[in-house]
């Protein structure tokens, strides 16, 4: 059974591309009373489940005609994809950030599913059990290593 939060992001993305637009703009009090919910439920699932890592930029207005913009990000290449990838990775990314990256680098067919779980294990804080922020610079390094492998493999 999914929970609230799946199923307003599975909504959002339907609506997304059934729109074709490739971006939707909503009201937070309306699609919170749509799902019989709080608006900061719908805080939740923009601020986690549409982030850079996930492909996508939310754009906000404040006021009383506000509304909260979700695009779908576009990359022209592999190539543009991988390098945005790797400068979001910076000098160290958390484990939920660096799987993000992972499922969007499946989903858009860049990589295989196994090479997702490969690069999965390598990344978890299980096979890096350093202190923080240690680990994440650790795993930023061996993310970029990856992105950088697959990036020159795959041209």
């Amino acid at each position: 059974m999914q929970n609230i939060t799946d199923i307003i992001e599975g909504y959002l993305k339907d609506v997304i591309e059934l729109q074709g637009q490739g971006y939707i703009e909503i009201k937070r009090s309306e699609l919170a009373d749509k799902f019989h919910c709080v608006p900061s439920q719908i805080n939740y699932v923009i601020n986690t489940r549409f982030t850079a890592e996930h492909g996508y930029l939310v754009q906000s207005k404040r006021g009383g005609g506000g509304y909260i913009r979700i695009l779908r990000v576009t990359v022209h290449s592999r190539t543009d994809l991988l390098d945005e990838m790797d400068a979001q990775v910076g000098n160290g990314i958390a484990q939920a950030s660096a799987e993000h990256m992972i499922y969007r680098l499946l989903n858009e067919d860049v990589i295989s599913e196994r090479e997702a779980n490969i690069m999965r294990v390598v990344i978890d804080r299980s096979t890096i059990p350093l202190p923080i922020p240690l680990r994440d610079e650790i795993r930023a390094y061996i993310l970029k290593a990856m992105l950088r492998t697959i990036k020159f493999e795959k041209l």
